[in-house]
């Protein structure tokens, strides 16, 4: 299995290969990069497609996670770019997976060419949801995922009756603790950027679903309307995983702004 060992992590990632421009798709928390099977479906027989585990997920987990940020999976992504001869990529990122890519935007400009932004924002977690994603934390560290927080999770990533959702609840029931505290640890306490927006000139798509609980679409238009050069696209009836549950309307609006990045 394909695993590059940088910035002491041993990341876990897939590349579908090919000469066409490059796509990294990074993931959402308590999420993996098999979350874009859609995209990379869809899309690889004219890019190269590449997805991977972050920390504390996937197949890059391990029973021990050190305290990170999301500079620090930037800087991750940015290795895994090196160590897959790639100069530059577009960084398509869903939630955290957004809030990493933005900053790798900012801290390693010349390896993004573009960006799109599923679900995600520039801001700090929405203050009066913290409780309760905190008591939710610490039931699971407790007692296991029980049946009824799993439809919690399911319904603010997944929305409610995606026929899909079996299997991730199959996996969440996996993740360790150890890798719980932590990567939630990471999105509590990560800075706001919404400030640094003007510095990230590149071509940027931001899709977001309609109905997502986790992240209200008004944070979402506030950093387009802060970025230079972003377009919006809505996702009507997608919660926050919008590209999973609605490729239907995702996957032609990524197409659409990659063939503009071709033809400028």
């Amino acid at each position: 299995m394909p695993f590059a060992q940088v910035n002491g992590q041993n990341l876990y990632f897939e590349d579908s290969g090919g000469d066409g421009p490059a796509i990294v798709f990074s993931h959402g928390l308590l999420m993996d990069g098999t979350m874009f099977e859609p995209q990379v479906a869809a899309l690889k027989s004219r890019y190269r497609c590449i997805v991977w585990d972050e920390r504390g997920h996937g197949r890059t987990a391990t029973d021990e996670c050190a305290p990170f940020t999301y500079y620090d999976s930037a800087n991750d992504l940015a290795a895994l770019l090196a160590h897959l001869g790639i100069r530059r990529a577009v960084l398509a990122g869903m939630s955290q997976g957004g809030y990493l890519s933005l900053r790798c935007a900012l801290t390693h400009p010349a390896l993004v060419s573009a960006l799109v932004l599923i679900d995600t924002q520039a801001m700090q977690e929405d203050p009066a949801q913290m409780p309760h994603h905190q008591a939710l934390l610490e039931d699971w560290q407790r007692n296991g995922l029980t049946d009824v927080n799993a439809g919690v999770i399911e319904h603010i990533i997944l929305g409610d009756g995606w026929s899909g959702a079996a299997p991730w609840r199959a996996k969440w029931k996996q993740l360790l603790p150890v890798n719980l505290l932590q990567c939630f640890t990471t999105l509590a306490t990560r800075d706001d950027i919404s400030e640094r927006m003007a510095e990230i000139k590149v071509p940027t798509l931001v899709v977001h679903g309609e109905a997502d609980q986790a992240i209200e679409l008004s944070r979402a238009m506030a950093m387009a309307k802060a970025l230079p050069n972003a377009e919006v696209v809505t996702v009507p009836g997608a919660g926050h995983a919008a590209n999973l549950t609605h490729p239907d309307v995702v996957n032609p609006a990524i197409e659409k702004f990659l063939a503009s990045l071709s033809s400028d």
